[in-house]
């Protein structure tokens, strides 16, 4: 399933300061293909959604390593209902088991945090900026020099520090 981009075409060009309609026809797919690039480097989709993993507490404790964590919905153990306590400030979900649960939690987030959707417009604009990826362009006695930054679909490092606060703690598997 394709993930919605991160910002809109209207965001971007409000972020512009330019008429949508002035914009070129690729800037919808060139903020798919850098949201991509944005989740891809972050690990995180910056979806609310709910999930359902199943854990071994280890003394009775439980890390869930999708965030932020909004809330524990069900604690099972083979299907039955178990006392558990989510401990927001710790990040971590108390249970009375030892062995493995099923967790089922809404986690993610409602809108695209702010710090996100400005890597994601300054991204877009760059490449929107420099669709012939120049490095360096003279018109008579008129000449521009592109930063590395500009050429390609790319993040900068600045933006990958921003990202690296959003990467999961933990990998997420799957037993079915």
């Amino acid at each position: 399933m394709a993930l919605p981009p991160l910002a809109t075409v209207e965001d971007l060009a409000g972020w512009m300061q330019v008429d949508p309609g002035t914009l070129p026809a690729s800037t919808a797919s060139t903020l798919a293909i850098v949201s991509a690039i944005i989740r891809k480097e972050a690990r995180n989709t910056f979806q609310r959604r709910t999930t359902t993993l199943r854990r071994k507490p280890v003394e009775g404790v439980i890390r869930l390593p999708l965030r932020p964590v909004v809330s524990v919905d069900a604690v099972t153990l083979s299907g039955a209902p178990i006392v558990h306590e989510w401990d927001d400030e710790a990040e971590r979900l108390f249970v009375n088991a030892c062995a493995p649960v099923s967790v089922t939690f809404t986690h993610g987030y409602a809108q695209v945090p702010g710090d996100v959707l400005a890597v994601a417009l300054t991204a877009a604009q760059r490449v929107i900026g420099n669709p012939n990826d120049l490095r360096q362009e003279t018109v008579g006695s008129v000449s521009v020099t592109y930063a590395a930054e500009t050429i390609g679909a790319s993040l900068s490092p600045a933006d990958k520090d921003l990202l690296a606060r959003y990467r999961r703690r933990f990998a997420v598997t799957r037993v079915l």
